[in-house]
């Protein structure tokens, strides 16, 4: 069942960072995607294996709009990992950057009622966890406030009104399996979070600056 919290007064998800291994290729790869403004990105030797754990997702506002973003990735090094398709819930696709970071573009809308954009309504931080119920209460006792909930399976945490970027946390494996990759993984995340408060590290190893 789902619930929603007040998001009157609450600590949320400020910026992202990705850790990349060379990055000049990487500014030009989001430059050229359309995301730059979007997150941050630092250079890092840390190693990764397999699935790191999360996803960003776009949301966006139409098909046209959906492919156009999904084009730009793939001219700009991205890796197909599911074309773009239709289904139940609208329309999407997923492609893996140069730098491994796995990015989901997707809209609710199933057609077209305007010209194809660069626009991002939103960007959600989904996080790949063992324990969503366990995750979230660490999270709301950091200050943040549940928007939706669905019981075991999905969370999301209310932003701060001022922009796109929320935080969500998703099953791992249900994640995996979302995204077409295997839930595998290990080694550093590469990807830095930040918000309001002291620096910590929750439950799945992701870390907060």
């Amino acid at each position: 069942m789902a619930t929603t919290a007040s998001t009157a007064s609450h600590a949320s998800l400020a910026s992202v960072t990705l850790e990349v291994a060379d990055l000049e290729a990487a500014q030009r790869f989001y430059t050229a995607f359309g995301v730059a403004d979007h997150l941050r990105l630092k250079a890092s030797a840390a190693t990764a294996t397999g699935f790191r754990g999360f996803t960003l997702a776009l949301t966006v506002s139409g098909p046209a709009t959906v492919d156009g973003f999904l084009r730009a990735a793939v001219d700009a090094g991205a890796t197909v990992l599911k074309p773009a398709a239709k289904s139940l819930w609208g329309y999407g696709g997923v492609v893996q950057a140069p730098d491994g970071t796995i990015w989901k573009i997707a809209t609710s809308a199933k057609k077209d009622t305007g010209p194809a954009t660069r626009r991002i309504d939103e960007m959600v931080l989904l996080l790949g966890v063992e324990d969503v119920k366990a995750t979230k209460r660490f999270y709301v006792g950091q200050g943040l406030t549940v928007a939706k909930s669905f019981g075991g399976k999905y969370a999301e945490f209310a932003s701060d009104g001022s922009g796109a970027l929320k935080l969500a946390l998703y099953k791992r494996s249900g994640l995996a399996k979302d995204l077409g990759v295997p839930a595998d993984g290990d080694g550093s995340h590469r990807v830095v979070l930040a918000g309001a408060g002291a620096p910590f590290t929750d439950p799945d190893g992701f870390t907060w600056e």
